[in-house]
């Protein structure tokens, strides 16, 4: 019987020779399928075409370019009203968490509440020197002995998470300075304060590092730069119930001289005091300093002829203490500091003059996924940091690392695998330049942590960012492990009965 031959589907005929097999229709179609495979499996960019293996969490599109990012101004329409006299900027538990994870939740241990920190700070000798001596010098109540801390951060510290905590725990041992650092109005619609009252109307014109930008790339220190032609307000004033922010002894407005600026008018407590001209021969930062009795003020700014740019107001007091400015930025990532001009950016922070700055980023970092090289992603966030040592050379630094995230599909909620990689990122940056690190996706419990968090109420829906509960608990971790590489730094200089154990602070709401 004559042997059957193999046929090509593709084309109804019979096959000729096993070469011939090998190079049919259906052989490559099959083998070009399998390459595809194999690349899918290996290369981020087609992660989503994945069959041999689980598909990775899914992850927003990468951030645009900064050249597609719009170049202008964005007016504000809403009036700005913030009332943080001891109230939180959100409810600690969101509805949509028993949607979530149904109506099972796990308790909070309550040693997970009142144990020392679970991880320490990871800082090379001396790292923290400048910002420890002047805490020292504020420890022992020298006169006007103010220790100021600049904390840079994504939306997490636009609501004022973790940062109000660092600031309450820090005035409550040292002292109470001042609330510090706010921005002119809303920004952002989640930008919030602890400890303040804020009050600003519609109409001010925004340019932001997170678009649309600056042509000139001035931006002042909290990284939004304020237009506004005349009768537009902006109001702050020292909170009326809590612990926090009740005095005041100066009000600073930071603001841009420029050829044509116009003019705004400060007014202490509904009475005029100030009226300032902005207008200047070269473009320069300026900041007009408001002296009051300390004790309870209202601090007005209402522009009254030309344009004039403003990037905001300080609120302090003579000291000895503690002062913590919350520089929140919704969308940032820590690259996009890097937006700001050079020479600008150098003169904010000189004319702040911290003794501590911190930087909190990675929620947005971990929605790029790979798509922004992790190589590329350390070079830029080395620069930031650079930056910030060569305008403060005296001062210190301090990076708190990325939280962990979750992904939920169907009913599982599962971490996001690039946050590994950008916490051993972060960690690497910082040491190289010379700035402390907190490990905080270590101290949550590390891969798996953030639905945990979730469950105990300690993490909100979005499975990204924490609670009131779970910033006061994170923020409280960091301020004991500051407080710890602080009395080690006493015990090296000798200090004698200077014990700087960190009074005892729960992650109630009441607590903030």
């Amino acid at each position: 019987m004559e042997q059957q031959r193999p046929l090509d589907d593709a084309r109804g005929r019979e096959v000729e020779s096993p070469r011939e097999v090998f190079l049919s229709r259906p052989v490559l179609a099959v083998i070009g399928a399998l390459v595809l495979a194999a690349l899918a499996e290996w290369i981020p960019a087609f992660a989503r075409l994945r069959v041999f293996s689980a598909r990775p969490e899914a992850v927003q599109p990468a951030a645009k370019p900064a050249s597609s990012v719009a170049m202008g101004e964005a007016e504000l329409q809403q009036e700005t009203q913030g009332h943080g006299d001891g109230l939180d900027a959100a409810p600690a538990r969101t509805p949509k968490r028993a949607a979530l994870i149904g109506t099972s939740t796990d308790p909070v241990p309550n040693d997970l509440v009142d144990r020392a920190p679970q991880v320490e700070l990871v800082a090379a000798d001396g790292a923290l020197t400048g910002f420890f001596g002047a805490l020292e010098r504020t420890r022992r109540k020298e006169a006007g002995a103010v220790t100021r801390i600049t904390h840079f951060g994504d939306s997490v510290v636009a609501s004022d998470y973790v940062s109000g905590t660092l600031r309450r725990r820090f005035q409550e041992r040292f002292g109470d300075a001042g609330h510090g650092f706010t921005l002119i109005a809303n920004a952002w619609p989640a930008y919030f304060h602890n400890d303040i009252e804020r009050y600003a109307t519609a109409g001010w014109k925004v340019s932001r590092v997170v678009g649309p930008l600056a042509e000139d790339g001035l931006y002042g220190l909290g990284c939004v730069s304020f237009r506004a032609e005349k009768n537009v307000l902006a109001r702050f004033s020292t909170p009326k119930k809590g612990e926090f922010g009740r005095q005041v002894s100066r009000f600073s407005v930071y603001y841009l001289a420029s050829p044509g600026g116009g003019a705004f008018q400060i007014s202490v407590d509904g009475a005029p005091h100030t009226m300032v001209d902005t207008h200047a021969e070269a473009t320069t930062s300026k900041v007009q300093l408001v002296q009051v009795p300390d004790g309870p003020h209202e601090f007005e700014v209402y522009t009254k002829r030309g344009a004039s740019r403003l990037f905001g107001v300080t609120l302090e007091r003579d000291g000895p203490g503690v002062v913590l400015d919350a520089i929140g930025i919704q969308g940032a990532r820590i690259r996009f500091l890097d937006k700001q001009d050079d020479a600008h950016w150098a003169e904010q922070l000189a004319l702040r003059s911290p003794q501590l700055l911190i930087y909190e980023f990675g929620a947005n970092e971990s929605a790029d996924g790979l798509m922004y090289p992790m190589p590329e992603y350390h070079r830029t966030m080395k620069e930031v940091l650079a930056q910030g040592r060569r305008a403060l050379p005296n001062s210190s630094c301090l990076v708190i690392g990325a939280m962990d995230r979750a992904t939920k599909t169907g009913s599982e909620l599962t971490s996001l695998a690039i946050i590994s990689h950008l916490i051993e990122e972060q960690r690497k940056a910082a040491l190289e330049v010379g700035c402390a690190f907190f490990d905080t996706y270590r101290a949550m419990g590390g891969n798996g942590s953030m639905p945990k968090w979730v469950r105990r109420g300690l993490g909100q829906a979005d499975l990204t960012h924490p609670s009131a509960e779970g910033s006061d608990l994170i923020g409280t971790w960091i301020f004991r492990a500051l407080m710890q590489r602080y009395g080690e730094f006493l015990g090296k200089a000798g200090v004698a009965g200077a014990s700087p154990s960190a009074r005892t602070a729960t992650s109630s709401p009441s607590a903030r």
